[in-house]
C-alpha cells in the first residue's frame, strides 16, 4: 500500500472516530439525564419539632445552710424517701445555745430595768401631785422652782421608764432571733420525696450559700410523682410550639419504650448563657427552655437521664404532598402576552437590569421533558412537604437523586433511572 493511501485510510479512521462519538454523545443527549420519577400523591403528614434535654421532676426543693456550723449527725442517706417534718441533720448547736442564754439574761435584766424604770416615774407622779395640791393649798408652802422641779423630776423618770420598755422590745426580739439560729441546727424536710442528692457528709462545716447557691446545698428533695422533661428549643421553631401539643419522649435509659407527654411551658425568655450573662456578644444559635410533662413516667426513672423529645406541632389528613428532595429553587420568569412586555420595556429606564426572582418548585415530567413549576408548599413532614398550589394529584415530578435535581434545567430531557437499570438487565449477555 501506498504512502498516500495510508494517509487517506488514517485520516478517513479519524473522521470516523469522531462522528461514532458524536452520534453516541448525540445518542445519550436523547436518552435525557436518568432520574427518579414519583407521582403526586396524598399522604398523612405529622409537622414535629425535635430538641433533646433532661429528666426533671416537676417539683424539688434544695436544702441549703442558713447558719455555719459542723454538721454532727445525718439521719438520711441518698435514695431514701422522707415525709414532711422528718428529722435530716444537725448542725453544731453549740454557739447557738450560749447565742440563746446570753439573749435571754439579757432579756431578764430589761425586764428588771423596766420595773425599776417604771417604779421610779410613779413615784415622780406622786411627788408631783402633792407638789401641786400643796401649792394650791397654800402657795407660800410651794414655790415655784419646787413645783417646776417635781415636773422635771416625772418626766425624766417617765423617758427613762419608755427607754426600758423599748429595750425589753429589743431584748425580746433578740432572743426570738437567737432561737431561731438555734431551731436553723435542726433541719427537717420541707416537703415529702425521695433523697435525690446528698452532697455533704457528717464533720463538715456548712456554709450559707451568699454568693453561690451550689455552696450552702445540703441535699435536694424530689417529688418524683410528676416528671418533666426539660429541653431548649431553637428559636426558629419554638414559635411553632402551643401549650398542650402532644410530645413523644424517648429516654436514653429506656431505649426500647416511648413515652407520652404534653406541652406545659414555654419559656418567654431565652436561655442564658455564660456569654450573655457577663454582657458579651455571643453568635450562638439562641435557645427556649420547653418543659413537657410526662403522663406515663416510669416507675425507677431518676432527674438528669437524658431524653429526647419529639413535638407534634401539626397535622395533615391525607393532603396532597411531594418530597422534600424533589423541592428545588430557580430564577421564576413569569410569562407575559406581548403588549405587557411592551409596555414594561417602554417604562424600564434604559440599561436597567430586569432581576429575576428566585422561585421554590418541582421539575413536571412530560413526555420525557422536564419543566419547572413553582409550587407553594405548606407544613413539612419527615419526607415530604404539603403542597398548597402548584402541582395536581398524578403530576408526574422528578424526586430524585438530589445532585440531578440540582443540575436539572429547564426543558432538560429526563429519563427513568430505574428504566435504564431494566434495559440494561435485559441486554443480551
Amino acid at each position: 500500500m501506498s504512502k498516500r493511501n495510508k494517509v487517506l485510510l488514517g485520516a478517513g479512521g479519524a473522521v470516523l472516530l469522531v462522528v461514532l462519538v458524536m452520534v453516541s454523545a448525540s445518542a445519550k443527549r436523547e436518552k435525557g439525564v436518568e432520574v427518579r420519577f414519583e407521582r403526586v400523591g396524598r399522604r398523612d403528614l405529622v409537622a414535629a419539632v425535635t430538641a433533646s434535654g433532661k429528666i426533671q421532676p416537676k417539683k424539688k426543693v434544695d436544702v441549703s445552710a442558713d447558719i455555719t456550723g459542723r454538721i454532727t449527725r445525718i439521719a438520711v442517706r441518698e435514695g431514701d424517701y422522707v415525709q414532711k417534718g422528718q428529722f435530716l441533720l444537725q448542725i453544731d448547736p453549740t454557739i447557738y445555745e450560749a447565742n440563746l442564754q446570753r439573749a435571754q439574761a439579757a432579756m431578764s435584766s430589761a425586764e428588771a430595768g423596766a420595773v425599776q424604770a417604771r417604779a421610779n416615774r410613779d413615784q415622780s407622779q406622786r411627788l408631783l401631785a402633792r407638789t401641786k395640791d400643796l401649792r394650791e393649798q397654800n402657795p407660800n408652802l410651794v414655790s415655784t422652782e419646787q413645783l417646776e422641779q417635781a415636773q422635771t423630776a416625772f418626766e425624766i423618770a417617765e423617758a427613762n421608764a419608755t427607754a426600758a420598755t423599748h429595750n425589753v422590745e429589743q431584748s425580746r426580739a433578740a432572743l426570738q432571733e437567737a432561737r431561731d439560729q438555734l431551731a436553723k441546727t435542726h433541719l427537717v424536710a420541707p416537703m415529702a420525696g425521695r433523697i435525690t442528692r446528698l452532697a455533704v457528709e457528717e464533720g463538715e462545716v456548712a456554709v450559707p450559700g451568699t454568693f453561690s447557691r451550689e455552696t450552702g446545698l445540703l441535699l435536694t428533695i424530689s417529688d418524683l410523682s410528676v416528671m418533666q422533661t426539660k429541653v431548649q428549643v431553637d428559636e426558629t421553631d419554638v414559635v411553632r410550639l402551643h401549650l398542650a401539643d402532644s410530645v413523644e419522649v424517648t429516654i436514653d435509659a429506656f431505649p426500647d419504650t416511648a413515652f407520652v407527654g404534653r406541652v406545659t411551658k414555654i419559656s418567654n425568655s431565652a436561655v442564658l448563657t455564660a456569654a450573655s450573662s457577663v454582657g458579651g456578644q455571643n453568635d450562638r444559635a439562641v435557645d427556649y427552655e420547653v418543659e413537657i410533662t410526662l403522663t406515663n413516667p416510669p416507675a425507677d426513672v431518676r432527674p438528669d437521664l437524658s431524653a429526647t423529645a419529639r413535638i407534634v406541632t401539626d397535622t395533615r389528613k391525607q393532603t396532597l404532598a411531594i418530597p422534600i428532595i424533589a423541592l428545588t429553587v430557580r430564577e421564576n420568569t413569569p410569562v407575559a402576552n406581548e403588549q405587557q412586555r411592551g409596555a414594561a420595556a417602554s417604562k424600564a429606564p434604559p440599561g436597567a437590569d430586569t432581576k429575576k426572582k428566585e422561585a421554590e418548585g418541582v421539575f413536571i415530567v412530560n413526555n420525557g421533558v422536564a419543566t419547572f413549576r413553582p409550587v407553594k408548599v405548606g407544613i413539612a413532614g419527615e419526607e415530604y412537604f404539603e403542597v398548597i398550589d402548584g402541582v395536581r394529584e398524578g403530576d408526574n415530578i422528578v424526586a430524585g437523586p438530589y445532585q440531578a435535581i440540582r443540575d436539572l434545567k429547564e426543558g432538560s430531557r429526563v429519563r427513568s433511572s430505574r428504566q435504564a437499570s431494566d434495559s440494561a438487565g435485559r441486554r443480551p449477555s
